[in-house]
């Protein structure tokens, strides 16, 4: 890899803004779905393509230049959470003139003062009118992976019940892949309501949500881009933690008998553990150990069993051409040996 300049952060470029309203005129309209906007034609009529709506060229208040966006038919979006914090929350009060106050909740940074809209108006200052006090102001990048682009999209909200949604969930995320890698997600608009002063006061909230993977797989760990690109029933037979094998020659050395060690080797070979015709190396140590137990069995009864010869080695039962007996490769089969 080159070298990078140390004195700048490096951040992907925004590709644009992903939003739950829009202006009809001078007049902000709250959407039920996403409103895609950018300075790329391109990025928007793909917007377009995949969430729905007639792509414009639109203006943005207080501004000359030009943009387009698309109101979409999408309550819901799917979403990459990309490596690092992705999430910046302040309280702020902006006017036509730019930023006013921007306050961490403790103190208002552009003035370092304590918090102005606690101190002026209490604990529940977040209840006053719109533009008397600050907002709480959500913006999380993420990357969009069905459109063009290595970007990011910039997803803003100002709803106080969002702020902490929002800063629950990406917190819980990053405790678990200490922003490391992908995670994916769901930006879905949801309807809310509450009464306050005897009144029903209705509004949207962007809910984070994971997509396609449990919250034991996103805790586990960074996850690759390959299942994150690709999350549900393929993500999660990529991404599932893989059961440690069993230990078959501990299992068998703790059997009884040959049938109880020819158990054990049938586990293993129906778990893909083992070669069927027993040519690996833990089928021969399985084997060896059947051979064990029937010679123990032999030696306990007195008699009955075969006769070694001079040389001390049992004769050879011949099995035949079979590769198996009663499920056992021929090697093992009971009564079976080889000699030296």
């Amino acid at each position: 890899m080159g070298s990078r300049l140390r004195n700048i952060q490096r951040r992907a470029a925004e590709h644009g803004r992903l939003r739950t309203g829009y202006t009809q005129g001078n007049r902000p309209v709250r959407s039920a779905t996403w409103v895609v906007s950018s300075h790329s034609e391109e990025h928007v009529r793909r917007a377009a393509e995949l969430w729905g709506g007639e792509p414009e060229q639109w203006k943005p208040l207080n501004s000359t230049i030009e943009q387009w966006r698309v109101i979409t038919k999408a309550p819901a979006i799917e979403a990459l959470i990309t490596p690092g914090d992705p999430l910046n929350q302040y309280n702020e009060l902006w006017s036509a003139g730019g930023c006013q106050r921007r306050c961490d909740g403790e103190t208002e940074l552009l003035t370092r003062q304590p918090c102005i809209c606690a101190r002026q108006f209490g604990e529940d200052w977040f209840q006053r009118k719109k533009g008397t006090v600050c907002s709480a102001t959500s913006r999380l990048n993420v990357m969009l992976p069905d459109l063009s682009g290595m970007g990011m999209w910039r997803a803003e909200t100002h709803s106080f019940y969002a702020a902490s949604e929002w800063g629950g969930m990406v917190d819980m995320v990053l405790a678990g892949t200490d922003g490391k890698g992908f995670v994916p997600v769901t930006l879905r608009i949801e309807p809310r309501q509450v009464v306050r002063d005897g009144k029903t006061k209705r509004f949207p909230v962007v809910v984070v949500e994971l997509r396609g993977v449990t919250p034991r797989q996103a805790l586990s760990g960074p996850m690759t881009a390959a299942v994150a690109l690709a999350p549900g029933a393929e993500g999660e037979s990529r991404l599932a933690i893989e059961a440690p094998r069993p230990d078959y020659l501990a299992d068998a050395e703790g059997a009884l008998t040959s049938d109880d060690v020819r158990d054990v080797w049938r586990r293993a070979r129906e778990a893909g553990h083992v070669a069927k015709d027993g040519s690996d190396e833990l089928s021969k140590k399985l084997m060896k150990l059947a051979a064990l137990r029937d010679a123990e069995a032999n030696d306990d009864s007195g008699a009955g069993g075969p006769e070694p010869d001079e040389d001390g080695v049992y004769e050879a039962e011949v099995v035949g051409e079979a590769h198996s007996v009663g499920g056992w490769p021929a090697a093992a089969a009971p009564g079976s040996g080889a000699r030296r």
